[in-house]
């Protein structure tokens, strides 16, 4: 393994104006586009898939697989294996920047501290599916991102990395930095593609799938922003040395993002498969000494962990072996002084709130979530209410139309299985309450 200290992704972050054109060609920016614009689109998918880079948008799904699912162009050349069918529409990348999960934040840090990494990124990843139009679907409110990637694209035009011959290369490409409004649901890819052609973020019906009938009704591959920005690291060191970091199957760098009770909370680059008791190391440690109670692996709508699982492997084999999810890396730490039921309802009142409405299982099933959920913490629950949340559970994960459905139920479910006694105190408050209220009545008569 690499020394887990030697910064890949982050390792521009700190330089003066690390944001600017200047600060980047300076640290080897923009030096991967000239290696990859030589080599031909078939052999940059193939390696980026020896590199074993998966998705880092929380699925994990393989880039290099996801790049050869770009149909072939009727003209002859193909970006990758294509499934068998030629296409004569254009082809796009679509990067989702749309960040907005609770506890997650890395990909707002890296478009802001190195704008320039995302942009080579997908000129490298543009080329390797022929796509000569490429989308960064960025969250509203981070307006000072917006500014700062427009910034940086108009420098990339200025210096000829950007148009319709990129380096005299006859390769092109534009980029469109696009303002979403703010909607959790558009993280989702489908969502995404109908809120960036104007229409209401909601998911569509698959397949037919983005690679087949994606953004316009044309080839399209949708990215995470870590992900791409992980290409040129990969085209100037080789799959190899991109294979040293990480562990067997969930190979790489990656950004945890530690948030919470901690001494110094933050963006901490690891390679995947880091535990959280090496994170918390390097975080400080717990915030005034008070222990660990509760976390979070990869952001709110994954299952939680508790202080049994420090040892666990931070990778996306590691965390599903152990229950849960590695999603984004955002990790939420809590210590004692939280109560497990009022932290599952705040995270169930913005899944509440962000539903689309588009699906009865997530729509009906998060409002009555939350009902309960503040009616418990209120100290009014019943024990029939346990109940009652995990058939709700029930009847949403695996039925609803696109994963927020199943990421809503997940903190709930684990709050259960893990702290089911803070729940049952709540009811046992209630019946006390109950009780003296009959004691009441019976003087009274």
């Amino acid at each position: 393994m690499a020394d887990p200290i030697t910064p890949v992704l982050t390792k521009r972050w700190l330089s003066p104006n690390s944001w600017t054109i200047q600060s980047y060609e300076a640290l080897e920016g923009y030096t991967a586009i000239r290696k990859a614009l030589k080599g031909t689109p078939e052999q940059i998918v193939q390696l980026v898939k020896d590199s074993g880079l998966r998705g880092r948008g929380g699925a994990g799904f393989p880039a290099g697989i996801k790049w050869s699912f770009m149909p072939p162009n009727k003209g002859g050349g193909s970006g990758g294996q294509g499934g068998g069918f030629k296409t004569d529409k254009p082809h796009y990348l679509v990067i989702n920047a749309d960040e907005g999960e609770p506890g997650t934040c890395k990909d707002i840090p890296l478009m802001m501290a190195d704008p320039h990494s995302l942009i080579e990124g997908c000129i490298i990843a543009s080329y390797a599916m022929r796509s000569h139009h490429c989308f960064i679907y960025v969250r509203g409110e981070a307006l000072h991102c917006i500014r700062r990637l427009n910034a940086a694209v108009r420098e990339a035009y200025e210096a000829g990395y950007l148009g319709p011959n990129i380096l005299d290369s006859g390769f092109g490409l534009d980029i469109t930095v696009h303002a979403g409004a703010g909607a959790y649901i558009c993280g989702e890819e489908t969502a995404l593609l109908d809120s960036l052609e104007g229409r209401r973020g909601q998911p569509r019906l698959k397949p037919p799938f983005p690679a087949a009938a994606g953004l316009y009704a044309a080839p399209t591959t949708v990215n995470n922003v870590e992900t791409i920005a992980s290409a040129p690291y990969i085209i100037n060191g080789g799959s190899d040395w991109f294979r040293q970091m990480g562990r067997e199957k969930s190979p790489g760098p990656k950004i945890y993002s530690i948030s919470g009770h901690v001494e110094k909370p933050g963006q901490y680059e690891c390679p995947l498969g880091t535990t959280l008791r090496e994170l918390l190391d390097m975080a400080g440690g717990m915030k005034d000494g008070v222990p660990l109670k509760f976390w979070t692996p990869g952001g709110s709508s994954t299952p939680m962990f508790t202080k049994e699982h420090l040892d666990v492997p931070l990778d996306f084999e590691g965390a599903a072996e152990a229950g849960s999810m590695l999603g984004t890396t955002a990790v939420q730490v809590f210590n004692e002084t939280v109560s497990v039921p009022w932290a599952v309802m705040k995270w169930t009142q913005f899944y509440e709130h962000e539903s689309c409405g588009k699906c009865t299982p997530c729509r009906e099933g998060t409002y009555w979530l939350a009902q309960i959920l503040e009616r418990m913490v209120e100290g009014k629950g019943t024990e029939e209410d346990i109940d009652t949340l995990l058939d709700v559970c029930d009847n949403i994960l695996g039925r609803s139309f696109c994963a927020l459905g199943d990421g809503a139920v997940s903190p709930i479910q684990s709050g259960i299985k893990y702290f089911r006694d803070e729940f049952l105190a709540l009811c046992e408050l209630n019946n006390g309450r109950a009780n003296k209220r009959e004691l009441l009545v019976g003087a009274q008569a």
